[in-house]
């Protein structure tokens, strides 16, 4: 019996770790694949471009759709095309248009979700399983003020403090943080775990840690592409 499986993969695009997919039966990848691990979309300039590329070997449709984080639900940045169809190897260009009614004052997040629908796939061959794989890639989307200084270290300017077992983490800058949600505390060496992998602009976030000296602690920061750098030591105030 011909058998057709879809599984929705939902990939996020950390630049950290690789994503591997083992199946027993013939694989069929649909993939919308976009040129950034991050859109960036800067006020001074009001819109963004991104490239996505149709990686499948047939016509697919892409559906491009903005999702606000929990921390952040108001609407500030709308898509267009939200769909497309694309042929298999060609690229379609989507924008990202802010439609802020006040100046931005900090970076904001959100994230974009580029998927691929695939259209009219042949039939597979009798006696052989046939799976289709729709590959979600879901990114970030960052909206930077008009004015705003690039920083590649923002998370050199995060404030840690402890007290009465809960670990707290300020960010008073007007950045986007993004990091490892594992933290080391020095020198007990004792672990800590942050709710997410982001710390929002003048967000303080705090969580338990277990007992013993700590003066530093260390954790794993990322770029604002999400790429790992090396790992970052930071004071802890009392």
């Amino acid at each position: 019996m011909t058998m057709f499986f879809t599984f929705a993969l939902h990939l996020i695009h950390t630049g950290i770790g690789a994503f591997a997919l083992l199946l027993a039966s013939q694989v069929q990848a649909d993939g919308m694949i976009p040129n950034t691990s991050v859109v960036i979309v800067h006020e001074a300039d009001g819109e963004a471009s991104v490239s996505v590329t149709n990686s499948d070997t047939s016509l697919a449709l892409l559906h491009v759709s903005i999702e606000d984080i929990p921390e952040d639900s108001e609407s500030l940045v709308f898509v267009t095309p939200p769909l497309a169809r694309v042929e298999a190897s060609k690229t379609q260009l989507v924008r990202f248009i802010l439609q802020s009614e006040k100046p931005l004052l900090t970076q904001r997040l959100k994230r974009v979700i580029f998927e691929g629908i695939p259209q009219g796939k042949p039939a597979a061959e009798a006696g052989h399983a046939r799976v289709g794989v729709t590959v979600r890639q879901n990114l970030p989307l960052i909206l930077h003020p008009k004015g705003l200084a690039p920083n590649r270290t923002p998370w050199t300017d995060l404030q840690w403090s402890l007290r009465n077992g809960q670990l707290t983490v300020r960010n008073d800058t007007p950045y986007v943080v993004r990091l490892a949600q594992e933290v080391q505390l020095l020198p007990s060496a004792g672990q800590a775990m942050l709710p997410r992998t982001y710390v929002l602009p003048g967000e303080h976030i705090s969580v338990s840690v277990p007992e013993g000296e700590a003066t530093h602690l260390r954790f794993q920061p990322a770029t604002v592409y999400g790429f790992a750098v090396p790992h970052y030591d930071a004071p802890i105030k009392s």
